[in-house]
């Protein structure tokens, strides 16, 4: 078994020119750090259309890439924009705060200027219409074009949903779906086209990355927004009744969080269908997600032992119930499509039930420990390091924890003195109290240790990726790109040597 450290960090939070992080040079120079710092893995989190709240866990497609990613300069590049008109967009002024609204009002009308330049490109090399498809065609999956013709539908519609839509297309009848694909083929072909430059800025980051030795650690949510091709396009994948609307919805039970628990909304699968399919649709989500990374984090893992399940319309997780899920057979097809050694971390976190513990060891994938939850006044946790088994990533806190700094800064006095007496450190001062975290981490047993960028740059709480059941204030910090020194780069790599996390094998 390996020893290894990689550095969380989405690429929303890079630094860049036109408001959002994506795969600029400033991507590639992320890159370059983490080979200097000793580390082997970037861990982003899901690449997906972001959709509700601009949460990457509520995505109009299990099977489509982010427009926001796509770097605007090498469009001026390839000639397709030019400097003048992506400086003239108001992205927002804030080098260190992401501005949706922003987003979406300028970025789409560039990339349209972009779609029709690189036809005129294309037209002007005498491919003919028909060339030009059978060129999308060939790079794009089935179901990311379904994303493409959802999301020129969804135009159409002025933005909803599809279950607002006509009937005939909301039903998906042979006739309309015929009329559409004529009416805006243009429109549909245009988000082939942003899908295509998606896929090949990316793959290519991707490709670099790897032949620095930096794998890629990517993030599927468990579940599918309902605003979206792929309960649109395989209403059968879903538990929703003749008329396309939902019978139930996914969420957590009330806890010592939320006293009516999470209401995420998310359509519930048919597991019953998936098992008489061989799991088909989930192989193919897997063998689309292994194109992207190198490892795939699944999202709430509990989830595939036991779901829970909300009655449609309720307002609260309250009256949920929980059902059972597909256990060990889903991942036994997956193993069998795609080999025995899948690269896959389950996302564990949370009460977790013998039966989940249970499929969990019988998966053999890592689970996941947190630093941040290993010290309350029980000093029982299983998040103590000198608890965790070998087979493991540990983390000192993920996107949904805010930073080392802030999180130390809140506790009280005698879970802080506990935190103290277990590092064994009394002397470190308040500013450099996250590296004593760090080293923490870095020093378990733990196969891999991944440490947010956050907490090693030593932010508060104001660079908090997301917090949970909140909107309209997440997904937005980015870091500067003078962030990671040269000093701190250094003191990564000599701390990745220190505790043997080179990369080397161990016994």
């Amino acid at each position: 078994m390996k020893r290894e450290c990689g550095m969380l960090l989405p690429v929303s939070s890079l630094p860049s020119r036109y408001g959002i992080g994506c795969f600029s040079k400033e991507a590639y120079q992320f890159v370059d750090q983490l080979k200097e710092a000793g580390q082997q893995y970037w861990q982003i989190l899901p690449l997906g259309p972001t959709g509700f709240g601009d949460s990457p866990y509520q995505s109009y497609s299990a099977f489509a890439g982010n427009p926001y990613f796509i770097d605007l300069e090498q469009l001026i590049h390839a000639g397709f924009l030019t400097e003048e008109e992506c400086e003239e967009a108001d992205f927002g002024k804030d080098q260190q705060d992401i501005a949706y609204e922003n987003l979406y009002k300028y970025r789409f009308p560039l990339l349209k200027k972009a779609y029709v330049r690189w036809k005129e490109s294309l037209k002007k090399l005498e491919f003919e219409e028909k060339d030009i498809q059978k060129l999308l065609d060939q790079e794009l999956e089935p179901e990311t074009k379904d994303y493409c013709f959802y999301m020129a539908v969804k135009n159409d519609a002025e933005g909803k949903c599809w279950d607002q839509w006509e009937d005939d297309i909301r039903l998906r009848e042979k006739a309309a779906l015929e009329e559409y694909a004529v009416r805006l083929a243009d429109e549909i072909q245009f988000y082939e086209f942003v899908q295509y430059q998606f896929q090949h800025q990316w793959q290519v980051l991707k490709h670099y990355a790897n032949a620095k030795g930096i794998r890629i650690i990517g993030d599927i949510p468990i579940y599918v927004s309902y605003d979206g091709a792929d309960s649109w396009s395989h209403p059968e994948l879903f538990q929703l009744d003749s008329d396309g609307k939902v019978k139930a919805v996914a969420g957590c039970p009330p806890d010592a969080f939320s006293a009516t628990g999470q209401l995420w909304g998310n359509p519930l699968y048919q597991w019953e269908y998936h098992k008489k399919t061989g799991y088909a649709w989930w192989l193919r989500r897997m063998a689309y997600s292994f194109k992207l990374y190198d490892v795939v984090r699944i999202d709430h893992f509990r989830g595939f032992d036991e779901y829970y399940s909300i009655p449609a319309g309720d307002q609260t997780a309250e009256n949920g119930h929980w059902e059972k899920g597909p256990g060990l057979e889903l991942f036994e097809a997956m193993k069998q499509r795609f080999g025995e050694d899948l690269d896959i971390i389950a996302e564990d976190l949370g009460f977790l039930t013998p039966s989940v513990l249970k499929l969990l060891k019988d998966s053999g994938f890592p689970g996941m420990k947190v630093l941040e939850f290993a010290f309350d006044d029980t000093q029982d946790s299983a998040y103590l390091p000198h608890k965790y088994p070998a087979n493991c990533v540990v983390y000192t806190g993920t996107h949904d924890n805010t930073t080392l700094q802030a999180w130390y800064m809140s506790l009280d006095e005698k879970t802080r003195q506990f935190t103290r007496d277990y590092i064994g450190n009394e002397r470190t001062p308040q500013g450099e109290i996250h590296w004593d975290f760090i080293r923490l981490a870095l020093a378990s047993v733990a196969r891999l240790a991944v440490i947010p960028v956050q907490d090693y740059l030593g932010l508060g709480g104001w660079s908090r990726i997301n917090e949970p059941s909140t909107v309209n204030k997440n997904w937005r910090w980015r870091m500067k790109a003078s962030d990671l020194t040269p000093e701190i780069l250094e003191k990564c790599r000599k701390m990745a040597k220190l505790y043997g996390r080179t990369g080397a094998v161990i016994q």
